[in-house]
């Protein structure tokens, strides 16, 4: 923390007459996190887990786009995306951020900078580094100007307050809180959820007893005559002897001895209902069973991704657009995106359809499709775009028949040159 502590301490020497931001349903805006009632459900975890393996896979580029072309640009924002901190990879930035999400439904994301100038005396940000944090609590304040600040708080008191313009916030079912994500206190709505996991609980807890219950007494063997105390211990002890010996299923017994089966009806809860409840659950996240399993079709990862995955990548693009880029930087159409290119083709089939559209456009480079294919780039194919042998087919036979063409031509007038001169010959030896 000691990184964020150097860029938080710049405020405490402002003047701390701060008051609570206004919000219109008259709620004090003070919320506090970590509802974790839901996560002790293995299924919910197995369908937040699918999801934030699939976001991990994005690509976060700056780009700016001119005429609707996005142009990448390599500064040091794109730095900042490829390094987020030094102790995180990018794939464990989006994974922690996401997992935060799903757990408090607002994450917030820090971005650490510095004030520099440029060579015109000009004042600018240079970002180094982005830290997801998980406050306990959160206060928003607004200043004598309007100005809207957030106050974290930290599970060892730790505090700070900081402009909301300097935050990267992400809310996950963003509707009756005015700043929060979730209900009107800014916290995940299980309760729907809850009454599902507890039927799906009460489901499971009676196929274990069925199961326990399908080793108890199965049976009663009765004696046909009187027996003492150490007879009827010596009986018990045989029988139990017997059971442990027995490999064929059944048990001898004298005529004194009497074996009288007792009926246990195990009644276990079908398999439908159980897939039922699942899928219930995972209902609530836009996960499908085959999803979860891995066992989906080309069309239901696509569903997947345009019902669930998509609306997030819209969501964290767009947020870090707005808090990474001053007005006048994105009125140049800067912008940041995270790429799913890795999430859409999947298998073989697929990225051969894909790079086959690719290659007649002329669209990519050699390297680009070894890559795709799990294969190492090659140096002698660096810079050299993937052509389809078609196309360089038919441009070299464009060329091939214009040559052929022109030298027909020169062909035909020195054929007609040399009749000429035969011509000319004859007539000169008749005469």
């Amino acid at each position: 923390m000691s990184i964020i502590t150097d860029f938080v301490n710049k405020f405490k020497n402002q003047k701390e007459n701060k008051k609570y931001a206004q919000i219109l349903n008259g709620w004090l805006p003070i919320f506090s996190q970590f509802g974790q009632d839901i996560y002790a459900s293995d299924v919910v975890q197995q369908a937040i887990d699918c999801i934030v393996k699939e976001m991990k896979k994005l690509t976060p580029v700056h780009v700016r786009e001119e005429d609707s072309d996005p142009i990448p640009i390599k500064d040091n924002i794109q730095f900042l995306l490829n390094e987020p901190n030094e102790r995180m990879t990018t794939s464990d930035f989006i994974e922690k951020t996401f997992w935060i999400l799903f757990l408090n439904y607002n994450a917030f994301i820090i971005p650490t900078y510095e004030i520099k100038k440029d060579d015109k005396g000009k004042k600018y940000k240079s970002y180094t580094g982005l830290y997801p944090i998980l406050p306990t609590n959160v206060t928003f304040l607004q200043d004598a100007s309007g100005t809207l600040f957030v106050k974290f708080k930290f599970k060892n008191d730790y505090e700070t307050t900081l402009r909301y313009s300097d935050v990267i916030h992400l809310k996950h079912r963003f509707s009756i809180n005015e700043f929060m994500g979730g209900n009107e206190l800014g916290q995940p709505d299980n309760k729907a959820l809850l009454k599902t996991l507890d039927l799906n609980n009460t489901l499971l807890e009676g196929v274990a007893k069925a199961l326990k219950s399908s080793f108890a007494i199965n049976g009663v063997v009765k004696y046909n005559s009187l027996l003492d105390g150490e007879k009827m211990d010596k009986a018990i002890k045989d029988i139990e002897n017997h059971l442990k010996n027995n490999e064929s299923g059944f048990l001898p017994l004298d005529i004194k001895g009497e074996f009288i089966p007792l009926q246990n009806k195990i009644q276990l809860v079908d398999d439908r209902t159980l897939k039922f409840i699942d899928e219930k659950i995972l209902r609530n996240f836009g996960v499908s069973l085959s999803i979860l399993t891995g066992d989906y079709t080309k069309a239901q990862y696509e569903a997947f991704y345009q019902k669930t995955l998509e609306p997030l990548i819209i969501s964290i693009g767009q947020e870090f657009t707005k808090k990474l880029f001053t007005p006048r930087e994105k009125s140049y159409g800067n912008k940041i995106k995270f790429y799913p290119h890795e999430l859409i083709f999947m298998n073989t089939e697929q990225k051969i359809s894909l790079f086959d559209i690719l290659v007649d456009s002329s669209s990519c480079y050699k390297n680009e499709m070894r890559v795709a294919f799990g294969m190492r780039p090659l140096p002698e194919l660096v810079g050299q775009i993937a052509e389809s042998s078609n196309k360089t087919n038919a441009e070299n036979n464009k060329n091939g028949n214009s040559a052929y063409n022109k030298g027909k031509e020169n062909n035909n007038i020195n054929l007609n040159d040399g009749d000429d001169k035969d011509a000319n010959n004859k007539k000169q030896k008749k005469e």
